[in-house]
């Protein structure tokens, strides 16, 4: 399982995140919610994609042991 770590600081809402693992965000008027956290291994591409793509580079992915 991977944990997707967002800085709500600089989190501005954009959306890129949503875009890129809608299965996992929601974006919303200034931030966004998480929908799943921990997240499985199998969307981790995906969340690659969103921490990759987010302007304000507020998102992370921390490996958590099984």
């Amino acid at each position: 399982m991977i944990r997707v770590i967002v800085d709500f600081d600089l989190c501005q809402g954009h959306g890129m995140c949503e875009l890129e693992a809608p299965d996992v965000f929601a974006a919303q008027r200034d931030t966004v919610e998480l929908l799943d956290n921990p997240v499985d291994d199998f969307l981790r591409p995906d969340l690659e994609r969103a921490v990759r793509f987010c302007p304000t580079q507020a998102l992370s992915i921390v490996q958590e042991d099984d």
